[in-house]
């Protein structure tokens, strides 16, 4: 933790290409103009705060010369004061509001196409590029867009807030005089130099202090990350936790990752009290200060009590608004390692895969393979397939020991698996993997049926003939529930009938499957091969398996 971070131009480059293309894209007309309007009512507030100072310096200067006719009409005056700052304030958070959702909506829409196009996802997740990617794209996006927005309106409301309320203490403060070494000096406006050096020596010495609160706080957001990933594995696999009498091993791995949270925690909190003890002693101390400066004035009949009430008021607004950068320095700094997340993620959803294994588009149908070899990530050799030909309407059977490589063949056709060599020719048609556990999204059990086609394209008709087809007659009442978690409701057996449901509902003209019929008993896997081959007889099917009892539905044989 004792990296030395500071704000390079490197960073702030890197946040800005992260802001910026919201901004510039087909919806910038309504995002500037949201912000003007935000903008615009900010400065209505900064407006109305200056014309409460007005009010103060009015009101008391009524109270000491007992003129309880004005000071009736003041009470007028600030019942409009508060109206007014009400009901800006209200229309404030509202656009405020509706500018954060709309950019939130437009990022995140931009960040889920690139994670989600092609096989990006699986490569992130596979190759462990970044960690807990899904976590950057709902918190860190979110994070993002919050404090950017907060600190770009701030820093142009409270620039507008300073030139404001300067003019206010310049006109009021007066002249200093005093000698010095037998020169006669004078200050004017005194009290707003003042404000500037008080807040510029406070600036640079949080810098020094608080200089590691990105790094730390980096850190932070990592080991959360990971905490919660565990947790929600936990969940996705209760079943198989529970069953294996796991849960004292997941509670000790919990409190592992928990540890680790706690550690940096401490770091956290050092800098976080230190930032909290400058704040509040530069409050505390300035308002001290601001009473210093104005006593003599105040004695010496030179300025009235109700100018004292508008100064104090002003020079806090002025203390405050030079030292802006004090009182948001906790959020720059999570800005700053929100924004490093999102860039690392950037970057590797952006990167251009190096893919060795060629992919040709076959003219004729037929999927052909050549030179074939499958490695892993460090260079090791997993299997090897000189040359096939998969016509149409034919039917192979994958078989090889366990580890030769039966998957990473079947992901190698999909074109997810990027190690290795060789070329694969691929016709353009429609073409279904059905894996061991099949995927299921949180949706309806048409969803589920259809998954990744739209439902809307196939009729009820359809969708409960093949579920009746494969067995699952006793689904059909709840083909639209939305209400049900069909993922933790369908035993594993019921989940691989559902995916041979799909087969023919969606009719791929190629079908791979990986062990498809794993949690079948011999009768139902009989039953689904026949439905196949008698209603898809023009599929083409490659299928990996062990189990000797579907050799009979194929016709052709890769050993691996």
């Amino acid at each position: 933790m004792g990296v030395h971070t500071r704000v390079t131009r490197s960073e702030l480059k890197e946040c800005w290409g992260l802001i910026k293309p919201w901004w510039v894209s087909e919806e910038k007309w309504v995002a500037r103009g949201l912000f003007i309007l935000v903008f615009a009512l900010d400065m209505a507030i900064v407006g109305i705060g200056a014309w409460l100072t007005y009010w103060n310096r009015n009101f008391f200067n009524a109270f000491a010369s007992y003129d309880i006719e004005l000071v009736w009409w003041l009470m007028f005056e600030a019942l409009v004061i508060a109206v007014s700052g009400i009901t800006a304030e209200a229309m404030r958070t509202w656009f405020y509001q509706t500018l954060q959702i709309r950019w939130r909506r437009w990022v995140t829409d931009v960040y889920l196409k690139k994670w989600l196009a092609g096989s990006t996802f699986h490569r992130i997740e596979n190759n462990k590029e970044v960690d807990n990617a899904d976590q950057r794209i709902s918190e860190d996006l979110k994070g993002m867009t919050e404090m950017a927005l907060h600190l770009s309106l701030g820093f142009l409301s409270n620039l507008v807030n300073l030139i404001t309320f300067s003019i206010i203490i310049w006109e009021i403060s007066g002249t200093l005089s005093f000698v010095l070494f037998g020169v006669n000096v004078d200050i004017p406006g005194y009290m707003l130099w003042v404000s500037i050096a008080y807040a510029l020596i406070a600036s640079v010495i949080l810098e020094k202090r608080g200089r590691n609160m990105v790094a730390v706080e980096y850190e932070q957001q990592l080991r959360e990350s990971d905490f919660r990933f565990q947790m929600m594995r936990i969940r996705e696999n209760s079943a198989e936790i529970a069953i294996s009498r796991g849960g004292n091993s997941e509670h000790g791995m919990l409190k592992r990752l928990f540890s680790r949270i706690e550690t940096n925690w401490d770091y956290y909190k050092r800098f976080t009290r230190r930032i909290t003890l400058f704040e509040k002693g530069y409050t505390e101390f300035g308002i001290l200060l601001a009473y210093l400066l104005i006593i003599p004035r105040y004695f010496a009949r030179q300025i009235e009590i109700g100018s004292i009430m508008q100064l104090t008021m002003s020079f806090t607004r002025v203390r405050v608004g030079f030292a802006w950068i004090i009182f948001q320095y906790k959020r720059l700094a999570t800005l700053r390692s929100v924004c490093k997340r999102l860039s690392e993620l950037y970057y590797y959803v952006n990167v251009d895969v190096t893919q060795d294994i060629k992919f040709n588009k076959s003219d004729d149908g037929v999927l052909r393979v050549s030179g074939l070899k499958l490695s892993l990530a460090d260079g090791k050799v997993i299997t090897k397939v000189d040359a096939l030909e998969i016509k149409p309407g034919s039917r192979w059977l994958v078989r090889g020991g366990s580890g030769a490589g039966k998957t990473t063949f079947l992901k190698a056709l999909a074109g997810i698996w990027q190690y290795g060599e060789g070329t694969v020719s691929l016709p353009e048609c429609r073409m279904m993997f059905l894996p061991q556990e099949p995927y299921l999204p949180l949706d309806t059990l048409r969803a589920c049926l259809c998954y990744p086609e739209n439902p809307a394209l196939f009729s009820d008709g359809e969708c409960v003939r093949v579920l009746e087809k494969c067995g699952l007659n006793q689904f059909v009442a709840n083909l639209d529930d939305d209400d049900i978690t069909w993922s933790r409701k369908l035993s594993p057996g019921e989940k691989q009938r559902l995916a041979f449901a799909k087969c023919l509902l969606i009719r791929p003209s190629f079908l791979f499957m990986d062990e498809a019929t794993s949690a079948l008993d011999n009768r139902m896997e009989q039953l689904l091969f026949e439905n196949l081959l008698k209603e898809l007889p023009e599929t083409t099917i490659v299928s990996v398996a062990h189990r000797l009892s579907i050799d009979r539905y194929h016709d052709n044989l890769l050993t691996i």
